[in-house]
């Protein structure tokens, strides 16, 4: 198959896609994005920037180190570390004012 083969049956099946997840309409999709994407998520299963290389076929390990500083969860780590602990993911414990306000409105009407 052709490359240019390839954007075509690609751009017919992401026409398709859109039809049924509008968010991808008008979005340009093309066999970089694909190639790109499947690196990363090859990265995030195997943690071996060796193994993404050789798949990529780069001659050089340094051209493949991109994908090192593009990890999404790498990223996430990193903003977890810098926000304050009062505004960080957790399980929410509602104060005891709260809980009595809501129950006080869940009473029922009187008669």
């Amino acid at each position: 198959m052709t490359r240019a083969g390839f954007e075509y049956v690609l751009e017919k099946h992401a026409r398709a896609a859109a039809e049924t997840c509008p968010s991808l309409c008008n979005r340009s999709i093309s066999p970089h994005q694909l190639r790109h994407s499947c690196a990363v998520i090859m990265l995030q299963a195997t943690h071996d920037i060796r193994k993404v290389a050789l798949w990529l076929g780069h001659a050089d390990i340094r051209t493949t180190e991109v994908y090192l500083r593009m990890d999404p969860s790498e990223k996430l780590e990193a903003v977890e570390a810098v926000v304050p602990p009062e505004l960080r993911r957790g399980r929410f414990r509602a104060p005891d004012a709260l809980i009595a306000s809501l129950l006080a409105d869940t009473s029922p009407p009187p008669a």
